[in-house]
Parts: C-alpha cells; structure tokens; sequence
C-alpha cells in the first residue's frame, strides 16, 4: 500500500458506537459484541478502502481466504464500513454447539458442498440481495493452498450470483489472519498486524445479459480474482510470482 491505514486503537472504540445494529439477529449480535472488543486489544488492524463498500443496497464482497480467523477480521471490517455482513459457509457450521444458532441468528446462508442441494444456496443469497444484503464470499470456497498465500483459482458461484442479479462485486483483500490464526491451531497469537482493504467494483457490465455459460462465467470469475489478486499484492507490496 502507499499508504499506512492503520486503525488507531481510539479510532476502533470510537468505532464501537457507530456500528450497524438493525438486523443482526440476538446471537450474531451478542457475537459482535463478545469479539469486536478483543479485535479492538488484541488485532492491530489496517483497513483501506471502506468507502468503496455502498452504505446501503446489494453487494457482493468476495475475498481470499487463509485462516479461520478470516470471517471475525472481515466483519470486523463490514461493519467499520456500516454493514451487517452476511456469509455463504459449510452448512456443517449450523450443526455446530453455539456457532450455529450465531449462523441461524445472523441469517447466514449454509453451502451443502458436493451435495445435491448446494444450488439451494445460491437461491438462498440471492433472496438475501433481492433484500438489499450485504453477502460475502470465499470465491476459492476454502482456504488457499498456495504456500505463499497468494489466492487460488475462484469458483463460478459467486460471478453466477452476479450475473444472474446484477449485483455489484466488491473485491477485498486480507493479510495477516494466517498469523494471527494460524491453521491447525485454536489459540489465535495476540497483537499480530491484519490488513483488510476493499477495492472498486470489479466491472462486469458488458456481461449482463450474456447466457451465462461457462466461458462466461469463467471470464467473469478471473475478472474477480484477477481483482483480488491485484489488491493483495498491494497489501504485501509484493508482485504476483506469475499466473495464478
């Protein structure tokens, strides 16, 4: 980045009493509340780029992924931007003790992966666009497998989804959260620097009203990723070892 947006810790509680309450369901809500305060001690965050996310309507922000610590630090950033964020995730994740009544409270959307119904998700998201949600996305559906931790190549959900309503996709870019969370543990290491920064819409207009085949929908998808990929090598300041 040219610039160092690090979130002074003043700025983080001032933050505390602008974020957006109005439908984040009893459970996601008390989440927030448990979980920003730690971010807010604990997480030297550096945040860009939130006036691209629109205050109001539909949009899509679609990330890259290495940790489980991804969701906590990007909603910590959604809602610094004023939204309540909504997740497509593993539907495993509502069977779980606690974490699911948050994902039922906070009207997160279960992925059935390799099943039958994993297209009921994407009718699931786009209910949640037509009411005017903010959803976002792992395009790469799991964490990156490159031992660098540069973003693997994306699925078509998330360009179908967009396609198919016309929603805006904002690309985001994390750094920072493998370190903080590293896979395989369950402890995150405290006061580890995390970067989140939100680009412009990704440009997908002269794709509304194509069919949305797979040459389509691949076109769409690389634009999305090429878009993400782009943010973080800004985030690291380091270039793209080649093609993804």
């Amino acid at each position: 980045m040219t610039e160092d947006p690090r979130v002074t810790f003043s700025q983080m509680v001032a933050l505390t009493t602008r974020l957006p309450r109005r439908g984040r369901g009893f459970w996601y809500s008390v989440a927030i509340d448990l979980l920003w305060p730690l971010v807010v001690l604990f997480v030297r965050m550096r945040m860009a780029g939130r006036t691209n996310i629109p205050r109001e309507g539909a949009v899509l922000l679609a990330s890259n992924h290495l940790s489980f610590a991804d969701p906590v630090t990007l909603t910590a950033f959604a809602l610094a931007s004023g939204r309540v964020p909504r997740y497509l995730a593993k539907a495993s994740l509502w069977k779980a003790p606690v974490i699911g009544w948050v994902m039922s409270s906070g009207r997160h959307i279960p992925v059935e992966r390799q099943s039958v119904r994993a297209g009921q998700a994407l009718d699931s998201a786009r209910t949640s666009l037509e009411a005017g949600e903010c959803v976002i996305v792992y395009p790469e559906g799991t964490f990156t497998n490159d031992p660098d931790g540069w973003p693997m190549r994306g699925k078509n959900g998330v360009a179908r989804l967009a396609l198919t309503t016309r929603t805006p996709v904002v690309p985001v870019a994390q750094w920072g959260t493998r370190e903080l969370l590293p896979p395989g543990k369950f402890l995150p290491r405290p006061w580890r620097k995390v970067s989140v920064v939100a680009g412009a819409e990704v440009d997908l207009s002269d794709l509304y009203g194509l069919e949305p085949t797979k040459a389509v929908l691949d076109e769409a998808t690389t634009r999305i990723m090429g878009a993400v990929t782009t943010l973080l090598t800004g985030v690291r300041d380091l270039p793209h070892p080649g093609s993804r």
